[in-house]
């Protein structure tokens, strides 16, 4: 089972991140501080680290500093601070990913099984889930999604940015939103990526299917069923 380390200096937010992912099948370890972050990376198998940056003694970033002098386990940093020069210096001093609070599960969840995913390390026990949205199914073990009860074949960020939707229903989404969720904040590519993206889901989808997901002018994309 993969085991999570969540470092936060208050003690209701890592009791809603464990409930968090302990819905979606992981196992987690908690830490008040950083000196006991670092004490428990020497002690534990710990897969992957969630931690905060605003923490008293020391912070987030000089944590980050001190596991990177002995660790290549994956970090993610959680914080209030939606400041591009933060993301930066997380992301120089060797985090693998920087999410804003307020999160959902839904998002949380799916930025740990893409950070494994992209640093190859332990395999994820995830929930089984069985979406149904109008006349779209999709099935995430499977990763197979159908549409009126026909296989929809759908690429890996077809498939990611439909799950996405499905799971955040009525949510607006920028197109710089969508492309730091799925492609990653070191994606070099533009937003034209998404509206390709969205265009080829439409497309496959089919002219019914497909018009659940709603251009909003000025902003964005949002998922929303209307039959």
């Amino acid at each position: 089972m993969t085991s999570i380390l969540i470092v936060d200096d208050e003690q209701d937010m890592r009791n809603l991140i464990h409930m968090m992912l302990k819905k979606s099948g992981f196992q987690t370890l908690q830490a008040e501080n950083g000196y006991v972050a670092i004490t428990t990376l020497a002690q534990a198998k710990v897969d992957i680290v969630l931690l905060d940056v605003m923490m008293p003694g020391i912070n987030g970033f000089q944590v980050c500093e001190e596991i990177r002098k002995t660790s290549n386990v994956p970090i993610i940093f959680l914080t209030a601070k939606d400041a591009n020069e933060d993301k930066v210096k997380g992301l120089t001093l060797g985090a693998d990913d920087y999410i804003v609070k307020p999160f959902t599960s839904t998002e949380l969840v799916a930025r740990i099984i893409a950070v494994l995913r992209r640093t190859g390390n332990a395999p994820v026990e995830v929930q089984v889930k069985h979406l149904c949205k109008g006349t779209i199914d999709l099935d995430e073990v499977s990763r197979k999604v159908f549409v009126a009860g026909s296989v929809i074949p759908l690429t890996l960020k077809e498939f990611d940015l439909l799950h996405l939707f499905m799971t955040n229903e009525n949510t607006v989404y920028t197109r710089e939103q969508l492309l730091e969720k799925l492609w990653g904040l070191d994606y070099a590519g533009g937003t034209r990526t998404v509206d390709t993206h969205i265009k080829t889901l439409r497309l496959k989808l089919g002219k019914e299917a497909g018009q659940f997901i709603h251009t909003v002018w000025g902003l964005g994309y949002r998922f929303e069923v209307r039959i």
